[in-house]
């Protein structure tokens, strides 16, 4: 060791200045401190999620509807637009094929609420008992719209009744779809065989504008989005009411209105149609599948005039909610959401008419008088919420 160096290392420590207090010392904290902690907050988020999970489940509803491009997934689309209120109430649509296939969905896989199917769907499923006996086991929310038969050919085919397309290749829609079981009926009360290909709506368009096949069927209120926007290239043919098939259909029509592309300004088209409805499964009432419809009819059953408005789908204003479904059982919350409504409507009425008799006032017509009562209803619900 040097001399410098030893008298570097006998020099004594400089204490602290008088009056300053020494450096604390942070003490740290004890290791099963920090492990608490750790699982304290690894069990606050696993709480949260969850609650979120439940949440989500107790309060989303699936709705399985048709495939992409149809009026019935237009429909449930709408029917998530108007009636989403965050993680109240979710509305989930589900693709689907329609028909039987949506029965036999909402009836059997879990996660899916409730199903839009054609009403003769519904009756050939009970009849078959291919699911079993649905009495008891499928109810009804409501009825919905109607919907068109669709049948569509090249333009420059030369087929110009539904009697040319006897030994045609003809795509009637995804196997167990709405389209194929109306397609089976149609054709078979008239007579008509034909070489089925089963092809969803875009893709068979796809195959009949290429000439790969001859004709396609569809099922769907119009206009179908699908179809819709097609401008040419394509033309609808007819398809009469026939008297095999006044049974289980209706007449209707198309017009240039609903595809511009495929039919002539001002002409009109013959077809048939058939009613769709709003399913679920008979759950009992103490069940939190019941507790989740129950909700989805008091969102959806008042908001019947935004879904019937601009811009959803025009097929909506066909919707009359207290319409009956012979045969079947209403979806007990559903019927009791009527029946409550339409007791409040009697007593608005006679408020109403009491009101215009205290007033002098007489409305020239039925149709200005119910349109004065509807504003008289919205009046009094607005006073009501003050």
């Amino acid at each position: 060791m040097t001399l410098g160096s030893a008298a570097r290392a006998e020099q004594p420590k400089t204490p602290p200045p008088p009056n300053q207090p020494a450096r604390a010392v942070k003490a740290r904290p004890h290791p099963h401190r920090i492990v608490r902690h750790i699982r304290q907050r690894r069990d606050d988020s696993d709480n949260a999620q969850t609650a979120l999970s439940e949440r989500l489940n107790k309060n989303t509803v699936a709705i399985i509807a048709g495939g992409v491009g149809s009026t019935d997934l237009a429909a449930a689309q709408d029917l998530a637009v108007v009636l989403d209120d965050g993680d109240n109430l979710r509305i989930l649509p589900v693709v689907g094929a329609g028909g039987a296939r949506n029965i036999r969905d909402v009836r059997f896989l879990k996660g899916v609420d409730l199903g839009i199917t054609q009403i003769n769907a519904l009756a050939r499923a009970r009849a078959s008992r291919e699911i079993g006996t649905l009495d008891d086991k499928i109810v009804y929310l409501a009825k919905l719209f109607n919907e068109e038969v669709l049948l569509l050919v090249r333009a420059d085919s030369r087929l110009t009744a539904i009697g040319d397309l006897n030994g045609r290749t003809v795509s009637l829609g995804e196997a167990g779809s709405g389209a194929q079981l109306i397609g089976h009926d149609v054709l078979g009360r008239l007579g008509i065989a034909v070489h089925e290909v089963n092809l969803a709506g875009t893709d068979a368009i796809a195959r009949l504008e290429t000439g790969e096949i001859d004709a396609v069927m569809l099922i769907g209120g119009k206009p179908i989005p699908t179809v819709a926007g097609i401008a040419s290239g394509l033309r609808v043919l007819s398809v009469p009411f026939a008297k095999p098939l006044h049974d289980d259909f209706l007449p209707a029509t198309l017009g240039s209105e609903d595809y511009p592309g495929l039919i002539a300004p001002g002409r009109e088209v013959e077809t048939l149609a058939v009613g769709t409805v709003l399913i679920a499964s008979n759950w009992p009432k103490d069940s939190d599948h019941y507790a989740k419809l129950e909700k989805f009819v008091g969102a959806f059953f008042p908001r019947i005039a935004q879904l019937q408005a601009s811009p959803r789908h025009p097929k909506w204003r066909e919707v009359n909610l207290a319409a009956t479904l012979p045969g079947w059982t209403r979806f007990a919350a559903a019927q009791e959401w009527l029946d409550h409504h339409r007791d409040l409507e009697a007593k608005q009425r006679d408020q109403f008419e009491q009101f215009v008799r205290e007033h002098g006032g007489s409305p020239a017509s039925p149709d200005e008088r119910d349109r004065l009562f509807r504003d008289f209803v919205k009046w009094s619900e607005a006073r009501a919420r003050r």
